[in-house]
């Protein structure tokens, strides 16, 4: 019989994260992996890759607090933080520590704040977030608890920086949220900030924002609540149509849209369009859901343009365009 000394099989147990927790350390750049924390800001907890959580939570840290902007104690780490350039327009990534892979069902987003003052390494995130990239389900017929999620099994989250951004230096931050425990208010957080200076000669400017923290609350059925056991995947989309995380990227035009009927952030910008139509796809659900008026130049309707269960027109009329947000959700975008 063979025996593996203990210093061994301590340090082997602390190479490597739990199987099922993650957090992202490197940037790709044209294909290239940084090294760990070079360009993202390392969090200063004792095992990084704990996630963030509203009850029975790790280091006190929920996601009504600061540090739920980058990590806890990460602000500590920024100026020895490098900073990547990136044109406006270039695909990169955040990939997961330790070459892990997201292991609980959920959505995944990447938000984006430019640093007011222009210096990036002394920017705490307590400016304007915006969101550029997202993935909920991509599998309605899939296991709610594991591969119906876009997410599930990434080792990286790929996303471009939208062509229009303007140049200036910005926090990226990756989240992915584990919604297993979420029927117990126990969704899981795992998320990190890059650091990069983007580029070019954009001019777009998004008006959907939101302050961090103040993104989500557990008042949120998708965070507490939410039970992907016995909820249906028509229940889940309209709960994540209720949280940012249903809101529209902004890819590059001058303004985004919301798909939730309010959002937590107060964002002044926000403009609900959940319609009349999209309210009676909802009550045939069992939902309650308050139409709310358009009021920007996106029109925003649950299911619109030819999702599932839509029973209005499906074409949009000219200047709008249909955009395929997933079989459920389609939405009419102004494309002049």
């Amino acid at each position: 019989m063979k025996y593996i000394p203990l210093v061994v099989a301590v340090a082997a147990g602390l190479a490597r994260p739990a199987t099922a927790h993650y957090i992202f350390s490197k940037l790709v750049l044209k294909g290239e992996e940084s090294a760990d924390w070079q360009y993202i800001r390392e969090t200063t907890r004792r095992q990084c890759y704990m996630p963030t959580k509203y009850t029975s939570t790790f280091d006190n840290l929920t996601p009504s607090d600061s540090d739920f902007r980058c990590n806890l104690g990460s602000f500590s780490n920024a100026a020895k933080t490098e900073v990547a350039e990136v044109a406006a327009g270039d695909t990169i990534a955040m990939k997961l520590f330790y070459d892990g892979t997201i292991a609980h069902p959920g959505p995944g987003q990447v938000y984006m704040s430019k640093a007011p003052t222009g210096n990036v390494q002394e920017y705490k995130g307590d400016g304007d977030w915006f969101k550029i990239w997202e993935k909920t389900l991509c599998n309605i017929n899939g296991d709610l608890t594991k591969d119906a999620w876009c997410a599930y099994g990434m080792s990286q989250f790929e996303f471009q920086i939208p062509a229009a951004t303007p140049a200036g230096e910005y926090l990226v931050r990756a989240e992915h949220v584990g919604l297993h425990g979420a029927q117990a208010n126990e969704a899981e957080f795992f998320y990190s900030c890059a650091q990069i200076k983007v580029t070019g000669s954009g001019t777009g400017s998004p008006s959907l924002t939101y302050q961090i923290p103040g993104l989500y609350n557990d008042s949120m059925t998708l965070f507490n609540g939410l039970n992907l056991w016995t909820d249906s995947v028509e229940k889940v989309q309209l709960d994540i149509l209720e949280t940012p995380v249903g809101d529209d990227v902004w890819n590059g035009a001058g303004s985004a849209s919301s798909s939730a009927a309010s959002s937590s952030s107060g964002a002044a910008t926000v403009a609900a369009q959940d319609t009349t139509q999209g309210a009676t796809i909802a009550a045939a659900h069992g939902q309650v859901q308050t139409p709310i008026s358009t009021t920007t130049n996106l029109v925003s309707q649950y299911g619109q343009c030819g999702g599932l269960d839509w029973s209005g027109p499906t074409e949009c009329e000219t200047p709008y365009t249909c955009v395929q947000q997933n079989p459920y959700y389609h939405q009419c975008v102004n494309s002049c």
